[in-house]
């Protein structure tokens, strides 16, 4: 695979006359990651640098914490803190976010609180990142609305979030049920001044049809729209099918016509989609006894 690739490369640079560094290294340490190997991220920790003189660095380390804190023993994260000590290697924001994740998956809460002071002691304010670690986290255990409450303490002190934060919560309100709140912390973020990205815009809009709310789905795709980001194939069939099985028939002809206009070498994917919501077009033109499209609305009576 991959990885035997990356191992075999690195092991043969010295044979072709390349000289190993910690970045070729810490590039081994990344494909490990990738490929969820997180033993061989401790086996090449202890091997390598010694065997090719190589000194780790702060990219280094902070692979190794977070192959300890997948493999859920967080605990070793500090002997690596105190070897960083030693070798004058300064941890920075990203080191402690992977030991808070890894500490709130264990549910050491406690030590949680120590990673936190021990940023204190390096001189080191939590930022975006580390609070993203921490509401990633609380998510993942199903407590968004208490990573809510640490979004809003992050807000009051002046730490702007970003939209890979907000991502975070938007994904854990839903994962919840939660899609109210999911809705109304998007609004907020606007508000804050914070720019949705794709991310936002497709994890709200995925979670909206799995819901059966295909309105607010077709509201934030169109503004997903608007800005060129289209959402997965598989989301727009779904929202396209969820707006026809609601009678919104129209709007999902609508939809069809405009990601057909932006992708147009993809058009043929929609064809049995579009003979579907003509077929049902036409079905509710016969049974409508106004012979009027039940799509469009009827403001007088």
């Amino acid at each position: 695979g991959l990885l035997e690739n990356a191992i075999a490369t690195f092991e043969e640079m010295g044979k072709l006359g390349i000289h190993r560094t910690v970045k070729s290294l810490n590039a081994v340490l990344f494909a490990c990651i990738l490929a969820k190997k997180f033993d061989e991220v401790k086996t090449i920790f202890v091997d390598f640098p010694k065997m090719y003189n190589i000194e780790p660095d702060i990219e280094t380390y902070n692979y190794v914490i977070e192959a300890y804190c997948e493999l859920d023993q967080s605990g070793l994260g500090y002997s690596v803190l105190s070897e960083m000590v030693s070798k004058r290697c300064k941890p920075n924001e990203t080191t402690f976010g992977h030991l808070i994740a890894g500490f709130y998956k264990e549910g050491r809460h406690d030590d949680v609180g120590k990673v936190l002071k021990l940023m204190e002691e390096y001189g080191m304010k939590p930022g975006p990142s580390t609070y993203d670690f921490r509401i990633k986290s609380l998510c993942k255990l199903g407590r968004s609305f208490e990573a809510k409450a640490l979004l809003d303490g992050m807000l009051e002190r002046g730490v702007k979030a970003n939209s890979i934060t907000y991502n975070s919560l938007i994904h854990g309100f839903c994962k919840e049920g939660k899609f109210e709140d999911a809705k109304n912390l998007f609004h907020s973020m606007v508000k804050q001044g914070c720019e949705p990205d794709a991310d936002c815009y497709y994890t709200l809009i995925s979670f909206l049809c799995q819901s059966g709310d295909y309105v607010s789905a077709l509201h934030f795709s169109k503004q997903s729209m608007e800005k060129d980001w289209v959402p997965y194939f598989t989301t727009m069939k779904s929202l396209v099918e969820g707006l026809a099985s609601v009678s919104k028939v129209e709007e999902a002809k609508q939809l069809v016509a405009q990601i057909k206009g932006k992708f147009p070498k993809a058009a043929h994917l929609w064809k049995e989609t579009e003979e579907t919501l003509s077929n049902n077009t036409a079905r509710y033109k016969k049974t409508c006894p106004t012979n009027r499209d039940p799509n469009i609305e009827q403001t007088s009576k």
